[in-house]
């Protein structure tokens, strides 16, 4: 009898699925990882000097209620017409030829009240207009 020797073949391994496994690892640290901003380096920062604003441009500080009455310049409108608020506007500014209309609206007002504002001022030739706003206790 004569026996066979049976061949044995050598264990290889695939390395096809352990290269895309660990490609998947990289890739979800990469994403997962927070980058710090360098905030532990000392830096002096240059110093310069520029010219502060000679004067401040003129305001108009125009309020908004819940139910759509004005107030300019702490000066009660009613619930002026446009056309009302356009002469008010010009009558605020005095000469001043582009002041800086400032409107504070009541999170309620209406949009409508905010626009003829926003309305009054374009007649009345005055381009740049601004809102105030506050910040909730949560953002801080």
């Amino acid at each position: 009898m004569q026996f066979r020797r049976s061949r044995r073949d050598e264990p290889e391994i695939n390395l096809i699925p352990l290269i895309d496994v660990l490609l998947v690892v990289l890739i979800f640290l990469m994403v997962t990882t927070t980058y710090a901003r360098f905030s532990e380096l000392q830096i002096n920062l240059p110093e310069a000097k520029g010219d502060s604003a000679a004067e401040m441009p003129v305001q108009i500080n125009v309020g908004v209620d819940e139910r759509g009455a004005y107030a300019i310049n702490e000066i009660a409108a009613g619930t002026a017409s446009l056309e009302d608020l356009v002469t008010a506007l010009r009558a605020a500014a005095g000469n001043e030829k582009d002041p800086v209309v400032v409107i504070s609206a009541d999170a309620q007002a209406t949009h409508q009240s905010v626009i003829r504002v926003m309305d009054a001022a374009r007649r009345a030739g005055f381009t740049r207009v601004t809102f105030v706003t506050q910040s909730s206790a949560s953002d801080q």
